[in-house]
């Protein structure tokens, strides 16, 4: 029996047990979390919706609400204005590859949820997701989690976890929504405010008795802006998103959803090593197809969560390759609630990924195939276990354990011990935290098996990451919060210069060690006035600085004018820090300082017919910034943007 068969089985076996449950005696109508009137809830850090006060973490939670008040802006830029997060790329071109920075980790030790199950591309040097692919106006929320979650999570989990909420199907039988937006594209040098930036969506959803549906559709067109910034010739950025979504409700305790997804873009890019104009094209299409039953006991339920990923990227370039990878992932767990003190979750956590790839060997013309996806995969079966105490003295602890099985690497257990205690007083509350949680992190198939870099004698990275923190909340005016993290990183992988122009994926023998400050203030003035503003300090050794600042600050001024009328300023400051590029003149890799710089956006948005229409616009680096986010790159200047959003019901 291969790989496949098995999983495919276990997901199956997964599904009938959950039917047979459906047959056991059970009180209908009994709300098995037994939670009502939370003022805010947060999942990410134990998969129950618990009021925030019991966490022992600090979650950003980016709701429908601020999401509607940054339109115009694409996933990324909105959640690189999260405390502690920098997502490099996000201001430069429409098509410019993303970096996640997070405690002095990238893109590797960030981990992407997509409706609570991860989502990857095992054919990435660094098996990360895209958030390219993804479009705004399909998403409904998002949690951001710092710190390693491995427990929870598995690997990859070692600085963050974003988790994105897809939009659900309105309860009314039918809705619709339409978006457009039009906006320049320019540097700091142009200032014909030509419409070179189109954004376009529209949904259809709505529940017909048990029967739910979601449908939508979105396109992005952005052109105008050369990749490198002393290119004459503009690169484009075309997108397109479908996603359909439907959910059948079998009895009041048992629901099955099944989805499906594509996503395109098309990302023009530029010379690197010259930094000269280049016809050079990256094509990537995503398939995503998925199912989640979930049934309802008394006090728990019980959730299966698989999906199917197909990916394929064609690079169009002086060194022409080709991507493909598949990918199958299964979370099934348990929750269960004891008597609102303990609350349990046991799972098991199934992936089956592999790639290959083609490329045209010196000589030839003809793609022939370089990595073969009989050799470049692995499996991982995760059996996992968290439990969250809450008792009646204000001592909350998040603890949890997990231990991987991977195919190549073996067993290896990860573990948390996440404690806060919180103290109410008559203005609020006053929460302290701590936590210490280990990670585990396995090579990519790209750095193990690609023919000329890969090395398949590495060994996986390891994390540990302490923290400690507290939180001020000051009823209905403000909320505060302070986190101190270390983190300790072993076996890291690097790309390692081996002489004579020969480079090779290794583990580095030393220990690296990253540390910092995470600061995070929310003040409501008044019902109309409110102030959101972070900073983060972030001190990592010389090895590992690389883009990253030491500090970063951002902070939002929201005014409701009147019912109608919103509007808002918004700040970033990003420290200087240092950049590497490759000198095609002396064959030798630089080191470079970027200056630090400060943007300035503004938005205004205003809502006609009944509420059933918003007009809104934007405008971003309002002072017209000159800037580097990577040397040699363009970045964007003044851009002003306008659309509205259209509901129908």
């Amino acid at each position: 029996m291969n790989k496949q068969t098995s999983i495919f089985g276990m997901l199956c076996l997964g599904i009938s047990i959950v039917s047979f449950a459906q047959q056991l005696p059970i009180t209908i109508g009994t709300d098995s979390l037994k939670l009502q009137k939370l003022d805010e809830v947060v999942v990410s850090d134990s998969k129950f919706k618990l009021k925030r006060e019991h966490s022992g973490k600090v979650i950003t939670k980016i709701t429908q609400q601020d999401l509607l008040q940054s339109q115009g802006k694409t996933i990324a830029q909105i959640i690189d204005e999260t405390a502690g997060i920098d997502i490099n790329g996000t201001n430069s071109n429409a098509a410019q590859n993303l970096s996640y920075f997070v405690r002095g980790g990238r893109n590797r030790q960030v981990l992407i949820l997509i409706d609570g199950i991860a989502v990857t591309d095992a054919s990435q040097i660094a098996n990360d997701y895209d958030l390219r692919l993804l479009n705004a106006d399909q998403v409904e929320s998002i949690e951001v989690l710092k710190g390693a979650s491995s427990t929870l999570y598995g690997s990859g989990a070692a600085t963050a976890v974003i988790n994105i909420k897809l939009k659900d199907a309105s309860e009314k039988a039918i809705s619709a929504n339409f978006k457009s937006s039009l906006g320049s594209n320019q540097s700091q040098n142009n200032d014909n405010y030509t419409i070179e930036n189109f954004m376009n969506s529209i949904s259809v959803n709505g529940t017909l008795k048990r029967f739910d549906y979601l449908a939508s559709f979105g396109h992005q067109f952005t052109d105008g802006l050369s990749a490198v910034s002393n290119g004459t010739e503009s690169d484009a950025f075309n997108s397109i998103n479908g996603n359909i979504k439907l959910g059948y409700q079998f009895s009041e305790v048992f629901k099955m959803d099944v989805y499906g997804s594509f996503d395109k873009f098309k990302a023009d890019f530029d010379d690197g090593f010259m930094f000269t104009d280049a016809d050079n094209r990256l094509t990537t299409n995503q398939y995503r197809i998925g199912i989640s039953p979930n049934y309802i006991y008394i006090n728990g339920s019980i959730t299966i969560n698989a999906a199917y990923n197909l990916v394929e990227r064609d690079i169009a370039s002086g060194f022409p390759s080709q991507f493909k990878s598949k990918g199958f992932v299964m979370d099934a767990f348990n929750k269960y609630n004891f008597n609102d003190k303990f609350y349990t979750v046991l799972g098991v956590n199934v992936q089956d990924n592999e790639m290959e790839s083609f490329s045209i060997p010196f000589g030839s013309t003809d793609f022939e195939q370089s990595i073969n996806p009989d050799t470049a995969s692995f499996t991982i079966i995760d059996p996992y276990a968290n439990v969250v105490y809450v008792s009646d003295f204000d001592l909350n602890i998040n603890a949890g354990v997990r231990l991987n099985n991977h195919s190549e690497y073996g067993s290896h257990l990860v573990y948390s011990v996440n404690p806060s205690f919180k103290k109410n007083v008559n203005f609020g509350y006053i929460k302290g935290l701590a936590s210490y949680s280990t990670a585990y992190i396995t090579p990519s198939l790209f750095q193990l098996f690609e023919p000329t870099y890969g090395n398949v004698e590495l060994l996986p990275e390891e994390n540990t990451t302490f923290e400690i923190g507290a939180e001020v909340s000051i009823k209905d005016k403000a909320r505060i919060n302070a986190v101190y993290f270390n983190r300790k990183e072993d076996n890291f992988i690097d790309f390692v210069d081996l002489g004579n122009f020969v480079f090779q994926y290794k583990n580095v023998d030393d220990s690296f060690i990253a540390s910092g400050i995470e600061f995070t203030a929310n003040y409501k003035f008044s019902n109309k006035l409110k102030l959101n503003s972070n900073a983060t300090y972030t001190k990592v050794e010389d090895d590992l600085n690389l883009r990253i600042p030491e500090l970063i600050v951002n902070a939002r001024l929201d005014y409701q004018l009147n019912k109608s009328t919103f509007m808002s300023f918004s700040y970033q400051f990003n420290d200087d820090r240092e950049d590497a590029f490759f000198n095609s003149s002396t064959f030798e890799t630089e080191t470079v300082n970027l200056k630090s710089y400060s943007l300035l956006d503004f938005y205004i948005s205003h809502k006609i017919l009944k509420d059933k229409m918003m007009l809104f616009a934007n405008i971003t680096n309002l002072i017209n910034e000159e800037y580097q986010e990577l040397f040699g790159y363009s970045t964007r200047g003044r851009n002003v943007t306008v659309g509205f959003n259209l509901i129908f019901y």
